[in-house]
């Protein structure tokens, strides 16, 4: 079993809340982690019927069942269940009583925003994280093509057979509670698209223009892949600086995994393909977002580009400071890859902070004006 990085951070939570909340992707590990985490609550998972018949015609009983508090894994399943915890913990007051989890954000947060505010800590747990499966890596192509969701690696599954089963799984349960689909084989290849985008500024129109729907649904079926961790946007920095930069956001995928299988690379592809640059940004970037999760870190990310295409894969501000990083798949170092960092560090001027170079090579190096890190030592960033 992976010691997972948010297990530290889910205790300290339920230290202070009655009520705390695990959600995040399908296979994320959620379960194993609330299960490892507090073994002396009783679990139960509202995806099983005759559990939530229970919870839905005798909640108190239900929420009574042990003495140490419950794990209810899936707790959306059964809305109603959410006001009555918010009844017994205003009564009780036990911090850590009851952990929730769900994989599907809508409904878990709509229950939580309605009867728990106040009352909950919330945690979102992505796939594992480079530092978490250091043991188990070989190599950068191997990694950018298993990605990092947990049953590859607990049970040893190929990557490929594993995600086509992901994705089929999603697309006909998860979308179709989500939105109205008659045509799964569109939005299959709209996600398709979406991959082939992966690390570049998102075109709505264009999007549109490809797979023949309107710019609205478009903006739609982009809300639902964001809301069930398939996607995120990254956002343009503009602060004080915005009639020179572009304002439209960048399209990642939370795991690289599922994004070189959208792509359609085998694993003796990666090395080869033009898509290699944008797999390991993506990868990066995905990396130090668990980091920020992981750790409940208060920071928000950006890419910073100006209206002459020079940019910076990832900014962020922190102790009145702006930091900058970027992005290098290339296993040696090229004075090149310092470029863009130097000319954002002389445009921000004293606004500036730390320059951080990652890149595909083993070695961490300290330079006069940069950090030079490792990819498989990209949460250093925040030491």
């Amino acid at each position: 079993m992976y010691q997972r990085s948010a297990e530290y951070t889910l205790r300290e939570l339920a230290k202070f809340y009655p009520v705390v909340s695990v959600t995040g992707p399908r296979q994320s590990g959620k379960t194993t982690l609330t299960r490892k985490t507090f073994p002396e609550k009783k679990y139960i998972s509202l995806e099983n019927l005759d559990h939530r018949r229970f919870a839905e015609k005798d909640p108190r009983r239900f929420l009574a069942q042990s003495e140490n508090g419950l794990i209810i894994d899936e707790a959306q399943n059964c809305p109603d269940l959410f006001s009555y915890i918010q009844g017994l913990v205003d009564e009780q007051k036990d911090p850590g009583k009851y952990i929730l989890t769900g994989s599907q954000q809508f409904g878990l947060m709509t229950g939580i925003t309605q009867s728990l505010a106040g009352r909950v800590g919330i945690i979102e747990l992505l796939p594992f994280s480079i530092k978490e499966i250091e043991t188990k890596i070989i190599s950068v192509d191997e990694t950018l093509s298993n990605g990092f969701y947990p049953p590859i690696y607990d049970r040893n599954i190929p990557s490929d057979l594993w995600y086509a089963d992901y994705i089929r799984t999603y697309v006909e349960r998860d979308v179709r509670k989500l939105i109205q689909i008659k045509d799964l084989s569109l939005f299959q290849k709209f996600l398709r698209l979406c991959a082939a985008r992966a690390g570049h500024l998102i075109n709505f129109t264009e999007l549109s223009n490809s797979t023949g729907i309107d710019v609205r649904t478009v903006k739609s079926w982009i809300s639902v892949l964001e809301a069930s961790y398939i996607i995120f946007l990254l956002q343009p920095h503009y602060r004080n600086l915005s009639k020179k930069l572009v304002k439209t956001p960048k399209l990642y995928f939370y795991d690289v995994g599922l994004l070189s299988h959208l792509l359609q690379l085998r694993k003796e592809d990666i090395s080869i393909t033009p898509y290699r640059g944008n797999l390991f940004e993506n990868m990066i970037i995905g990396d130090i977002y668990k980091t920020k999760l992981n750790f409940r870190k208060n920071i928000n990310f950006y890419f910073w580009r100006d209206n002459k295409g020079v940019e910076v894969d990832l900014v962020y501000e922190e102790n009145q400071k702006i930091h900058a990083i970027e992005i290098k798949s290339n296993s040696t170092i090229n004075e090149s890859f310092f470029k863009n960092l130097s000319l954002y560090k002389k445009y921000l001027g004293t606004d500036f902070g730390e320059a951080h170079l990652i890149y595909g090579g083993p070695e961490n190096q300290l330079r006069e004006h940069f950090k030079i890190h490792s990819w498989k030592n990209s949460n250093q960033i925040f030491d």
